[in-house]
């Protein structure tokens, strides 16, 4: 005799995973600083933009030659944080800690070696999808 519970507990459990593979649109600045020649591709060919989101990638197909659906830059404590490591103006020194870095009311990140740790923020305002 079956367990009746099981037909259920399967449902259940494919909707689970369904509802954590499926993303979240990012956010304009993680999308729109992206050089278009640094986009590392996140679909597959005719990928619409909302299937691109469905993914938690970004969409953009105004640039030729390159993908249109790719990984958004990593996320930051602040929007004004979010860029690529090229476009770091340094605010700090090295060996600056994160507090000192907040002192000076710039964006800190540690995970890249031998780039500016702690830099100047940018407006939020040239950020679009």
């Amino acid at each position: 005799m079956r367990p009746r519970g099981a037909p259920l507990l399967a449902v259940v459990l494919v909707l689970g995973l369904h509802a954590l593979v499926e993303g979240e649109k990012p956010s304009p600045c993680r999308c729109s600083r992206l050089t278009p020649h640094n986009r590392k591709n996140c679909g597959f060919p005719g990928i619409t933009s909302e299937q691109c989101f469905d993914l938690g990638c970004c969409f953009d197909s105004s640039v030729a030659g390159v993908p249109w659906c790719f990984h958004p830059l990593p996320n930051q404590e602040s929007e004004q944080c979010v860029m690529e490591v090229s476009a770091r103006r340094n605010c700090g020194y090295p060996g600056i800690s994160p507090e000192d870095c907040a002192s000076r009311n710039c964006c800190f990140s540690n995970l890249i070696f031998e780039v500016p740790w702690c830099f100047f923020p940018q407006s939020v305002e040239d950020c679009h999808y």
